[in-house]
C-alpha cells in the first residue's frame, strides 16, 4: 500500500488567536490501521486534525505536530463513542502513536457491546437536572443566610467598635508613660484573650460537638457552621501556627490530638471534633484537612484521622474520612480522597495517593520533650503579652496622640477643622505611613534575615523550640511578605528583588518574566535558580526538612533552562537538572535519576515532551537584537505598571486615611457607632475600589482568547490586571456576596452559586453556570505561560458542577452539568468533562466512585430517576 503525505494546520481551542498569528503545522504520514480499534481510533484523529489518514506508528507530537490541546480534542471525540474505550491524557503521553495508544486501552478496558437502557419507570424523565441546580427553591434560603451573614458582620463591628473606643478612652485617661504602657498590656492583653476565646464558646455554644454528616449550604445548620469558620478564620491564634500552642487551642476546639505533634499548615481545620492527630505526627505547610467539604450544595462533614508518627507533606489534601496510619507518609503535592487510607508504616504519594517507595521525612530526630515545648511556648506568651501586645496598642495610642492630624482632633477645645485641612493632613500621613513602609520595610528583609542566617547554619539538625527554630521562623515570615514579590513579579525587577532577598541566581538570561508574582520559600539564603530559567505564580521552594522534634536547612537547587508551571512546591533534593519543564502542580521527584531534558507532569510524576512545535514559533523573539528591544519595551512598559499600582496601593491608602480622620471628627458627636461604620465602610470602599480599577483597565471589555509571545505589548497589558489586588475577596468566601462580587469583576456566573475559596485568574474568560459548588483553594486559570509563550481561552463550568478542595481547572476546558472534580485533581488544558462525570488525579482523568454510583446508562448522560440537591449522580463511565 502505498503512504501518502499530507501538511495541514492544526488550530486547537487556545489557538484562536488574533488575524496573522499562525497555526500549528501537522504532518501525517499515512498508514494502514490493523485492529478496529486502531482504526476507529486512526479515523478520529484524522477527523480531528483535518486530514485524509493518520500513521498508526507516526508519534502524536513529534511526527504528526499534534500538542496537547489538539489531543484533548481528541480524547473528547474518543469518549463519545460508546464502542471505544477512555483515553486519557496521561494514556496520550504514555501511548504516543494510534498502535501503542490502541494495544493499550485494549488490554486495560476491552471494548464492550452496547449495554441497552433499563426500561425507566413511566413517571421518571430521561434527564434530571444536575443536582443543585434547582436556583428557585434554594432562593430564600440564599437570601435568608446572606441577610444574616450581613447582620453577623455590622454586629461583630459594632462590639468591636465599642470595646475599641472604649479601650481608647481608658487609656488616655493615664498619667505618664508607665500608666500608658500599664493600661495597654491590660486592655490588649484581655482583647487578645478574648478574641482567642470568643471562637471557641461560640463554637461549643453554636455546634457543640462535630458529627459526620452533611447539611444543605444556606440552611440554619450551615450559617451556625458558618459562623464558627469564619471566627476561626480570623481569630489572633494563627500567630501561634508552628508553636505548641495552636495545638493546645485545637485541642479546645474538641480535636484528639497527641504529645509532641507540630502543625506548619495555615489551613485552619473547622470540624475539629472529627481530627485525631497521634502523637510524634509532623503536618507540613499549605496542606488541607479541614474535616469538610462542598459537595452538590452540600456540606459534608467527616472524620479525618492521622496516627502516630506520620508524615505530611507541603501542598497535601486530605479529604474527610480519610486517614494515615501509625508511621506512615504522604509525600508532597499528594492527595488522600474519600474513603482512602495509608496502613501502618506504608508511603505514599500522588493525586490520589498510591504506594511509592520514596521516603519523604529526610531529617533525624533530636532531642525535644514537653519541657521545651512547654518552656517555648510560655516564652512565646511572655514576649507576646508583655512586648508585643502593649507596644502595639501603645503606639496606636500614640499615633493618636502625638500625631497633630489625629491629636488636634481629638481634643475637645480644638474647633472643627475645614475640608482642606482634612485632605492635607490626610494626604501627609498616609504618604508617611506607605512610604515608610515600603522604604524601611526593603531595609529590614534586607539586613534581619541575613544576621538571623549567622545563627542557623545549612546542613545541621536543630530542635525544634529553641533559638534556632525561632530565627528560623522568623526569617520565613518576614521573606515571604507579599507586597514586595507582587509589585515587582512578572517583570525583570523581580530578579533583583529576590537576589537582594540572598537568592543564588547565576548569570541572568533576562526575560522579563522570570519569576511570577507568587514565589515563597523557608530561607531565601539557600536557593538557587539556574541560568535562563522561568518560573510561573506559586512557586513554593522547600528548603527546610522537619520532623516532630527536629528541622534542617537545605539548599535547594533549580537546574538552568527550566520552565516552573503553577503551584508547584520544589523540594531539596529535587532530581530535576538543565533543561526540564514542571507542569502545573507536578509532584517534583526527590530520587531515582536525574532528569534533564524532558518535561514532568502529574503527581506521581510522568515525562511527557519537553516543548512541541507550537511552543517554538515565538523563539525568534528571544534571541538577537529583536530581544533586546523587545525587553527594553517591556521593563519600561512594566516599571509603568509598577508605578501604577504603587499610586493605587498608597491612593487606597489615603482613602482609608480620610475615612479615619471624618470619624475621629464624628466621634464626639456619634460615639462608638463611627468605628463600626468605619469598619463596614472600608470594607464596602475596598471591594467597590479594586472592582473599578480593573474594569477600568480593561475598558469594561471581555478578554478575548489569545496566542501570542510574551514580547507582544497585549501580554505586558495582561500582566498589568495580575496586579490589581485581590485577596479582600477572601472575606466574601462562603457567602452570597462573593457571587455578587465575580459578577462584578465580569465572571458570567450563574444564581445560588456557592464559592468557599475558589480563585479566578481571568474573571471575563471564566463561566460559571446556575448551582454550582466551588471549594476552598480551588482555582480556575484561564491561560498558561510556557516558556515565552502565553495562551488564554474561554473556561466554562456547567450547572451544578463540584470543583474539589484545592483543585485546578487551566484554560479551554469545558466541564458538563453535574459533574465533579476531586480534590487536589489537575484537570488539563483543553479537555472536556461530560455531564454527570466525577473526574479526578493530577491530571484528572474518569475516576467514578462506586459508592456513591447510581443506576444509568451511556457515558456521560444522566441517570433515571429523582435527583436531589447533595445527590451525586453520573453514568458509569468505562475504565
Amino acid at each position: 500500500m502505498v503512504e501518502q503525505s499530507s501538511e495541514v494546520h492544526i488550530a486547537g481551542p487556545g489557538d484562536m488567536t488574533g488575524p496573522g498569528e499562525r497555526a500549528v503545522t501537522a504532518r501525517s504520514d499515512a498508514a494502514p490501521a490493523g485492529t478496529g480499534i486502531e482504526r476507529a481510533l486512526a479515523e478520529t484523529l484524522a477527523d480531528v486534525i483535518k486530514t485524509e489518514r493518520v500513521a498508526v506508528d507516526g508519534h502524536f507530537f513529534d511526527d504528526l505536530g499534534a500538542n496537547s490541546l489538539v489531543m484533548a480534542q481528541f480524547c473528547a471525540r474518543v469518549r463519545k463513542r460508546a464502542d471505544l474505550p477512555s483515553p486519557s491524557m496521561k494514556d496520550i503521553y504514555r501511548h504516543p502513536t494510534i498502535r501503542s495508544l490502541a494495544a493499550a486501552l485494549a488490554q486495560s478496558a476491552p471494548v464492550a457491546p452496547p449495554v441497552s437502557a433499563p426500561a425507566a419507570e413511566p413517571s421518571a424523565p430521561a434527564h434530571q437536572p444536575p443536582p443543585g441546580t434547582s436556583t428557585d427553591t434554594h432562593r430564600p434560603h440564599h437570601l435568608l443566610c446572606g441577610t444574616a451573614q450581613l447582620l453577623f458582620f455590622l454586629a461583630y463591628s459594632v462590639v468591636a467598635g465599642y470595646v475599641t473606643a472604649s479601650g481608647y478612652e481608658w487609656i488616655a485617661t493615664g498619667s505618664g508613660p508607665a500608666d500608658v504602657y500599664l493600661r495597654s498590656l491590660v486592655f490588649g492583653d484581655l482583647g487578645f484573650v478574648a478574641l482567642c476565646a470568643f471562637p471557641v464558646l461560640a463554637k461549643w455554644v453554636l455546634v457543640g460537638r462535630w458529627k459526620p454528616g452533611d447539611f444543605p449550604v444556606w440552611s440554619l445548620p450551615y450559617l451556625r457552621f458558618w459562623l464558627v469558620k469564619v471566627l476561626l478564620h480570623a481569630n489572633p491564634v494563627l500567630l501561634f501556627i508552628g508553636n505548641p500552642l495552636y495545638v493546645l487551642y485545637l485541642r479546645a476546639l474538641g480535636a484528639r490530638i497527641g504529645k509532641g505533634v507540630t502543625i506548619l499548615s495555615h489551613s485552619v481545620p473547622v470540624c475539629t471534633d472529627l481530627l485525631t492527630i497521634g502523637s510524634g505526627t509532623v503536618i507540613r505547610k499549605d496542606s488541607f484537612f479541614l474535616g469538610y467539604r462542598a459537595h452538590a450544595g452540600r456540606i459534608q462533614t467527616g472524620r479525618v484521622t492521622f496516627g502516630r508518627d506520620a508524615f505530611v507533606g507541603e501542598k497535601t489534601v486530605v479529604d474527610i474520612d480519610a486517614s494515615i496510619g501509625d508511621g506512615a507518609q504522604l509525600g508532597h503535592s499528594s492527595a488522600l480522597h474519600r474513603g482512602q487510607a495509608v496502613p501502618d508504616g506504608a508511603r505514599w504519594h500522588g493525586s490520589p495517593a498510591q504506594p511509592a517507595d520514596t521516603d519523604y521525612l529526610r531529617v533525624p530526630a533530636a532531642p525535644c520533650g514537653s519541657a521545651r515545648r512547654t518552656w517555648f511556648g510560655l516564652v512565646t506568651l511572655v514576649q507576646l503579652f508583655l512586648l508585643y501586645i502593649p507596644l502595639a496598642v501603645g503606639g496606636v495610642y500614640i499615633l493618636f496622640t502625638a500625631v497633630p492630624a489625629i491629636g488636634k482632633r481629638l481634643d475637645p477645645q480644638t474647633a472643627a477643622l475645614s475640608r482642606p485641612e482634612l485632605v492635607t493632613d490626610a494626604l501627609t500621613l498616609s504618604l508617611a505611613l506607605f512610604s515608610g513602609f515600603v522604604i524601611l520595610g526593603l531595609v529590614a528583609l534586607y539586613t534581619v534575615p541575613r544576621l538571623l542566617a549567622l545563627f542557623v547554619r545549612p546542613d545541621r539538625v536543630y530542635p525544634l523550640y529553641g533559638f534556632h527554630y525561632a530565627a528560623h521562623r522568623a526569617t520565613a515570615r518576614m521573606t515571604n511578605i507579599r507586597f514586595f514579590a507582587w509589585l515587582c513579579g512578572d517583570s525583570s525587577y523581580i530578579v533583583h528583588y529576590l537576589r537582594g532577598l540572598g537568592y543564588d541566581l547565576s548569570r541572568v538570561e533576562q526575560t522579563g518574566s522570570n519569576f511570577g508574582t507568587e514565589v515563597q520559600h523557608e530561607t531565601p539564603l539557600l536557593v538557587s535558580v539556574g541560568s535562563g530559567t522561568m518560573i510561573a505564580d506559586g512557586l513554593s521552594v522547600v528548603n527546610a526538612d522537619y520532623s516532630s522534634t527536629s528541622f534542617r536547612l537545605s539548599r535547594a537547587s533549580i537546574g538552568a533552562h527550566n520552565f516552573l508551571g503553577n503551584n508547584i512546591a520544589y523540594p531539596s533534593g529535587g532530581r530535576t537538572g538543565d533543561d526540564c519543564l514542571l507542569a502545573t502542580k507536578v509532584m517534583v521527584p526527590i530520587d531515582g535519576e536525574v532528569r534533564t531534558g524532558v518535561g514532568l507532569l502529574g503527581s506521581p510524576c510522568f515525562e511527557i515532551p519537553r516543548s512541541v512545535d507550537r511552543d517554538t514559533r515565538f523563539d525568534h523573539l528571544r534571541t538577537g537584537r529583536t530581544h533586546v528591544r523587545r525587553l527594553a519595551a517591556k521593563n519600561r512598559y512594566n516599571l509603568r505598571s509598577m508605578a501604577l499600582m504603587l499610586f493605587v496601593r498608597w491612593l487606597h491608602t489615603f482613602a482609608l486615611t480620610l475615612f479615619a480622620l471624618v470619624s475621629v471628627d464624628l466621634y464626639g458627636v456619634l460615639g462608638h457607632v463611627v468605628i463600626a461604620g468605619y469598619l463596614a465602610i472600608t470594607l464596602v470602599f475596598s471591594t467597590a475600589y479594586y472592582i473599578l480599577l480593573e474594569r477600568c483597565i480593561t475598558s469594561f471589555r471581555a478578554l478575548r482568547p489569545r496566542l501570542c509571545s510574551i514580547y507582544e505589548p497585549y501580554f505586558w497589558w495582561h500582566e498589568r490586571l495580575w496586579k490589581v489586588p485581590d485577596r479582600h475577596l477572601n472575606i466574601f468566601n462562603g457567602t452570597p456576596f462573593k457571587t455578587l462580587v465575580w459578577r462584578l469583576l465580569g465572571v458570567r456566573i450563574g444564581r445560588a452559586v456557592f464559592d468557599d475559596g475558589c480563585y479566578m485568574t481571568e474573571r471575563t474568560l471564566t463561566t460559571i453556570g446556575d448551582g454550582c459548588t466551588l471549594n476552598v483553594g480551588s482555582k480556575v486559570q484561564c491561560h498558561s505561560q510556557e516558556d515565552g509563550t502565553f495562551k488564554s481561552d474561554v473556561t466554562t463550568l456547567g450547572a451544578g458542577c463540584t470543583l474539589g478542595v484545592g483543585s485546578h481547572v487551566h484554560y479551554g476546558v469545558t466541564i458538563g452539568d453535574g459533574a465533579v472534580l476531586a480534590p487536589d485533581s489537575f484537570l488539563m488544558k483543553g479537555e472536556e468533562m461530560p455531564a454527570y462525570a466525577r473526574w479526578g488525579g493530577n491530571p484528572a482523568v474518569d475516576m467514578p466512585d462506586p459508592a456513591e454510583q447510581h443506576s444509568g446508562v451511556g457515558r456521560g448522560t444522566a441517570p433515571a430517576g429523582t435527583l436531589t440537591a447533595g445527590s451525586d449522580a453520573r453514568a458509569p463511565s468505562k475504565s
